[in-house]
């Protein structure tokens, strides 16, 4: 009996420290979409540190209604890639995107080169239709832009106090800042922030079978 004690004492304490890592450290999150192509593709599982901005509710695990804003606040860095939630359709849904406004920045979209205050953001073509871009400081990343959309001509947008405006790297097909809800999502308010991608653990080419994992060996990219 008291092995058997301090076994479910253990299993306890593993599950509560669990529970910490994963509500106050990182978590990790799947991608389910192309809207961060070329950088992050469907299947990556990423490294979220929560604590990255501080806490608010959507830190949380089921979004408690516990207090108002963030704790520990810590500012979001232009070019950084957050995970955070939004309503949609009468419930919380996560996203992932590139944080490319501040409050009070003037964002805009012309012939799919990024404003920023008026001044174009750096934009190279590389190989096929991806684009590098050069945020003001040196900050780079990789962008996919193949056609002509919607999104190439959009705004201007005034980014107001507590938001930020996210774009998906692949900006012709990403439902972002540059359209309101339902289509897109607006400002993304700081409260709605869980945390900022840091790493990508690993990724699948198609669906895990953890019955054949032979299978799900094979689809390791």
């Amino acid at each position: 009996m008291a092995h058997l004690f301090i076994s479910v004492r253990e299993l306890l304490l593993g599950l509560v420290l669990v529970f910490i890592i994963n509500t106050a450290a990182f978590a990790s999150y799947y991608i389910p979409s192309e809207s961060m192509t070329p950088g992050l593709l469907v299947g990556d599982h990423l490294v979220v540190s929560k604590f990255a901005y501080g806490y608010s509710n959507h830190s949380l695990a089921g979004t408690p209604d516990l207090f108002e804003g963030r704790i520990f606040e810590r500012p979001v860095k232009r070019g950084d890639v957050a995970v955070f939630e939004m309503e949609k359709e009468g419930r919380e849904t996560t996203y992932i995107k590139r944080i490319l406004g501040l409050p009070g920045d003037v964002i805009a979209v012309r012939r799919g080169m990024l404003l920023i205050n008026g001044e174009s953001v750096l934009r190279e073509r590389l190989a096929g239709a991806q684009y590098r871009e050069t945020l003001p400081g040196g900050r780079s990343y990789t962008t996919f832009d193949k056609m002509e959309s919607a999104g190439d001509n959009a705004g201007p947008y005034v980014v107001p106090a507590g938001h930020y405006f996210a774009l998906g790297d692949n900006r012709d097909n990403s439902a972002d800042s540059r359209w309101r809800p339902p289509q897109g999502l607006g400002f993304i308010p700081a409260a709605n922030l869980v945390g900022r991608a840091e790493v990508i653990l690993w990724s699948w080419t198609g669906w895990q079978d953890f019955f054949r994992p032979e299978r799900t060996l094979s689809r390791i990219r």
